[in-house]
Parts: structure tokens; sequence; C-alpha cells
């Protein structure tokens, strides 16, 4: 099984991306506004990312979702894309100028009113929520030392057999270097080291993007 994978070039990275079918006018106006901000554009998750997570929440049915760590909206724009007339997306952030961007484009693709933006540390936003199991998808994009206590408040609220996906897990490879100083790098190390043992979910760390973990809830969880 060694490098049972495709090596990624430029020219195949392009080709990826552009053989996916969510795509649009909107998404495009949000990653030139996000270009605009300079070097923290790069937080703004990859184009093939969204589709996949648009297409996730739409495969299990998403009705009710939370996102921490918001930015621009890039992730918030696909997944509310995904919910029905009467679905939820409840976003978590700090950053009022960044969020106005998003916003701005939940309302140009229709989908404001499935939105709710709560601006303030998450991990109060989250502990202030209902402890009822109604949650059917989460993503978790934000600092990279907290992953384990966000993940640890929406997991109880997250229904059997529903998803909680987290961002970066593979740290620009630096979860390699077990001498690493760097917190995050350290933060992200032991999450994934975690969750490969924790019964409570069935995982899988996939290399899209800057890697992406998908945990399911157990039924017996």
């Amino acid at each position: 099984m060694d490098e049972k994978f495709t090596r990624m070039t430029p020219e195949l990275y392009a080709y990826l991306i552009d053989h996916r079918s969510e795509r649009d006018a909107v998404q495009q106006s949000l990653i030139a506004d996000t270009a605009k901000l300079g070097g923290v554009s790069m937080m703004q998750i990859a184009p093939e990312q969204g589709a996949f997570m648009t297409l996730l929440a739409r495969a299990i049915g998403a009705r009710r979702m939370i996102e921490v760590g918001t930015f621009t909206g890039y992730s918030s724009l696909c997944l509310a894309r995904a919910l029905p007339a009467d679905g939820k997306l409840l976003c978590c952030d700090l950053n009022d100028e960044w969020t106005s961007i998003a916003r701005r484009h939940w309302q140009a693709a229709g989908v404001a009113d499935k939105v709710e933006l709560r601006l303030g540390p998450a991990i109060e936003t989250l502990r202030g929520l209902p402890r009822d199991a109604v949650v059917d998808l989460s993503f978790i994009d934000a600092d990279k030392e907290s992953y384990r206590d966000y993940y640890e408040e929406i997991l109880p609220r997250t229904r059997p057999n529903g998803l909680v996906l987290f961002d970066n897990v593979l740290w620009f490879g630096r979860v390699l270097d077990r001498n690493s100083e760097n917190a995050d790098a350290r933060a992200i190390q032991a999450l994934n080291d975690f969750l490969t043992t924790d019964a409570r979910v069935e995982t899988v760390m996939l290399p899209i993007a800057d890697g992406l973990t998908i945990c399911r809830k157990r039924a017996d969880a």
C-alpha cells in the first residue's frame, strides 16, 4: 500500500478544481474579496473542500449545523446552501470585519435567513447551547489549541450518526515533527492522536486541502 495516492501538481490541481459542480458567481466574488485582505486570505478553505462539505451535508440530510471559525464565510456559504428551507447554521466567530464580508455574501446567495452569526468567544457560545443532541454536522476551523474544547462541547449536542469535521489536521505537514515547539502543531498532534482512540466516534482523516478529519458519532455514544 506504499504510495497508494496520486501526487498533486499545479496542473493536476487545476484540473481537479475545474471538475466540480458546486461553483457560481457569489463564490467567485467571495474568493476575490477575501484575496484583497492579503496574506490572511490563506485561512479561507479550498474550493474542493467547500464542494465536498456541501455534498456531505446534503448526503446526510443535515438540518442543524454549527461552524466554529467563520472568517469571511466561504465554508459557511457552502454549508448553508446544503440546508433545507427550515434548516439553520450557527456560526461562531470573533471578528466583525471579516464576518461582515460573510454577511454580504450570505445575502447575495439567498441563504442569510438560514445563518445565525454569534460574535464572541466560541466556547462561551457553545456552552450556552441546550444539551439536546440535535446537531447534524459541525465544522471546526478556529484556534487550534481550543479544538478539543470545542469538540467536547459539540459532540454531546450531536445526534447519533451526526458528523464533526476538523480542518487543518495536517497543519502543513508539521504534524510529523514530534519535536515541534509550535503550539498549534502540538495541539493538532494531540487531537489527532486522541480521536483515533475516542470510542464515541468513528474517524477518518482525508488529504483534502490541509487535511480534513471526519468523525461520526456512534449510535451508542
